[in-house]
């Protein structure tokens, strides 16, 4: 029920304002967080449209938004530091039964789609379920490859939202996960 209950507060917040400026943050799904370096007018197929034009720090890939299709992408604003604790508390929530009895493809498609919502709640859910799997056994090397991008997803947008560095995310997720297993 909180995972659900989170996912609303952040779809309605990301709704709320989508007029970027040069110079913000924002969060692009499956990409992360990257800033407006413009916002630029082109003809394409005939039709003059407005773009965000946006480099993901992570990588420097740039990327063009249509500015009328900021939702359908899936552009939103970063977390609100408020929000953090919600995110937390759905990494130290437990599915019954983590997926281990689906095979490694299955489990790497849903986790695919969790992380293409561009929701960070669903990206904590991905690390977790990684974190905790990779634990009781060997992650195949899509699972892997998945777990890494989760990681850095999530690090990257917390520590942008939080004004830390990235390694004391880091440190304060794995803590969530050795401070529940000491207490069971």
């Amino acid at each position: 029920m909180t995972e659900k209950k989170a996912k609303e507060t952040n779809s309605s917040a990301k709704t709320k304002d989508q007029g970027f400026q040069i110079g913000d943050l924002a969060v692009y799904p499956a990409h992360g967080v990257g800033k407006i370096q413009a916002i630029e007018s082109r003809v394409v197929n005939g039709e003059k449209h407005d773009f965000y034009i946006m480099k993901v720090l992570e990588n420097g890939m740039v990327i063009m938004i249509p500015t009328s299709n900021v939702d359908s992408v899936g552009l939103r604003n970063i977390i609100d530091k408020k929000e953090i604790p919600k995110v937390y508390e759905v990494m130290k929530s437990r599915k019954e039964g983590l997926p281990d009895n689906q095979t490694w493809n299955r489990r790497y498609r849903e986790y695919m789609d969790k992380i293409k919502t561009g929701s960070l709640y669903d990206v904590a859910e991905v690390f977790r379920d990684l974190f905790l799997l990779k634990l009781t056994k060997d992650l195949s090397f899509g699972e892997r490859k998945l777990y890494d991008t989760a990681q850095v997803l999530l690090v990257r947008e917390l520590s942008t939202a939080k004004k830390t560095d990235e390694d004391a995310i880091l440190s304060e997720l794995e803590s969530l996960f050795i401070a529940d297993s000491s207490e069971n």
